[in-house]
């Protein structure tokens, strides 16, 4: 009975991928399916802990494609997802599990300048160093991250920090308008005029609720000048736990917004000891640039390593940006890791004894792990931050009263599989070391564009106060759960 009732399913499952196939042909779209050529390349994950099996991986030219394959994949009973550059930590570009069918956005790359409203109409498909790249042709940007093969769509859709994000904001921050195809297939423009509520609820929670298949982006003046700079020391625990308090002081005391960066902590030379840098950007002349960082750099000792390059705004993002401003000219990298992320609200900010505890930690497992890890707490806020001066409610990302994000990061030793299972428990280490020495009501938040699929009371961490929103958003727009995938709004 039950061999038969496994055939059975079989023979479903393989109708199933019948149906879906005659739909997407119907629709002329380009797909790949289990067990045929170029399914393996085009289910290839950019974590690769994650080894998923899409029921088909589609390749959509068009909206109308897009909302055609959206029908197509709901008809069929399957979970429906995007793929704008495939960066997702925990493979949710693939589904997240076996079985969705992804719609791979990358031959939507059009980029549309309007100098009449100095806005531009981006495609999902594109990567975030060509965005650079054909903006600066009109001497325009926009904030991002600095991973340069990263996609727009899903860069957008939950956050998008750059070292620019504490003068213009984060990616979704400067997103005037979006077309989007919903989970009946419904293209529709969002905006603050139209569809507000999912115009709020595509910033910070996008794939939830539609596929993006264009973004209009304001824009900004390029900066005149720009400052990329790296300071290094090799601290013990006691210089780890003054470096990061008086960088925590040195953010709230006038910094301006042209500042931005983040504290880099890696592996020490030895037991009890840890790399230490302060890196970042400045979007001002180099004439006014030391007298900005000199106030931290007079609480340290003179560093042991140092860098600092200034040019033009395009000089600047090919010393900071990691990858190839023009990513058709090399391989996007692969890895295999695990992450998590702390944010630390600017109304608590970290006690010295959760910071000791914190490189205590690091200056000791770290050194034993084998992994190959960093942290970097991400600057958010501090004086003069544009994040954190945009009303709570605006939009439904969650985290507007941030000062630093912690980026926890472990890869395995040669960044190929098999991940060590002690790599978890480190990054865990390192989470908790912080966690339980602030108090226990301490409301610190967690970053969806860094996600953890092993993350408790992750509605919370999440998406915050907004939860409550974006479950009823979820309920009016995706009843089915068409959108759905690990850590997504649930109704």
């Amino acid at each position: 009975m039950q061999a038969r009732t496994f055939l059975l399913l079989l023979q479903l499952a393989g109708l199933g991928r019948c149906l879906l196939r005659d739909d997407l042909q119907a629709a002329g779209v380009t797909a790949f399916y289990p067990g045929g050529s170029g399914y393996d390349a085009a289910s290839q994950t950019f974590n690769r802990r994650y080894t998923f099996k899409p029921a088909a991986v589609a390749f959509p030219t068009s909206s109308r494609q897009v909302s055609d394959a959206v029908k197509a994949g709901a008809v069929n009973n399957l979970k429906v997802v995007a793929r704008s550059g495939g960066h997702n930590y925990i493979a949710n570009g693939l589904g997240g599990k076996d079985g969705s069918l992804v719609l791979d956005l990358s031959q939507l790359k059009k980029i549309t300048f309007d100098s009449a409203t100095n806005t531009a109409l981006i495609e999902p498909g594109n990567r975030l160093g060509d965005i650079a790249l054909a903006l600066n042709e009109h001497g325009r940007a926009i904030p991002h991250g600095r991973c340069t093969y990263v996609g727009v769509g899903g860069h957008a859709a939950g956050g998008g920090f750059g070292f620019i994000s504490r003068m213009w904001g984060l990616n979704l921050d400067v997103v005037k308008a979006a077309e989007i195809v919903l989970p009946n297939g419904t293209i529709t423009t969002v905006s603050s005029d139209q569809n507000p509520d999912l115009y709020w609820g595509i910033r910070g929670a996008a794939s939830s609720f539609g596929i993006i298949t264009a973004l209009t982006f304001t824009t900004y003046p390029v900066p005149t000048s720009s400052v990329i700079f790296r300071y290094g020391w090799v601290f013990d625990i006691d210089g780890a736990t003054n470096a990061f308090e008086s960088f925590q002081n040195f953010v709230d005391k006038g910094i301006p917004a042209e500042l931005g960066g983040e504290l880099v902590i890696t592996r020490g030379p030895s037991t009890g000891r840890v790399g230490v840098e302060f890196f970042g950007a400045y979007w001002g002349p180099l004439s006014s640039f030391n007298a900005t960082v000199a106030p931290y750099l007079a609480t340290q000792p003179s560093p042991t390593s140092q860098t600092i390059s200034s040019g033009n705004w395009l000089e600047g993002l090919e010393v900071l940006l990691y990858g190839a401003l023009n990513t058709s000219t090399a391989p996007d990298p692969l890895d295999t890791f695990y992450a998590k992320s702390i944010m630390s609200p600017e109304a608590e900010p970290i006690t010295k004894d959760a910071a000791r505890s914190f490189f205590t930690y690091l200056a000791n497992e770290g050194f034993a792990s084998n992994t190959s890890w960093f942290v970097e707490i991400e600057l958010y806020g501090g004086s003069n931050s544009a994040i954190n001066r945009v009303p709570f409610d605006a939009t439904a990302f969650a985290h507007r009263d941030t000062r630093f994000n912690f980026q926890l990061y472990a890869s395995s030793s040669n960044s190929a599989p098999p991940y060590p299972a002690s790599g978890f428990t480190f990054v865990d280490g390192m989470a908790s070391s912080i966690i339980s020495e602030m108090p226990h009501d301490w409301d610190y938040g967690a970053y969806i564009n860094y996600p953890d699929d092993r993350l408790q009371d992750w509605e919370r961490l999440y998406y915050g106060a907004h939860w409550s929103r974006l479950t009823a958003l979820k309920r009016s727009v995706d009843p089915q759960d068409v959108y759905g995938f690990p850590l997504s709004v649930e109704e």
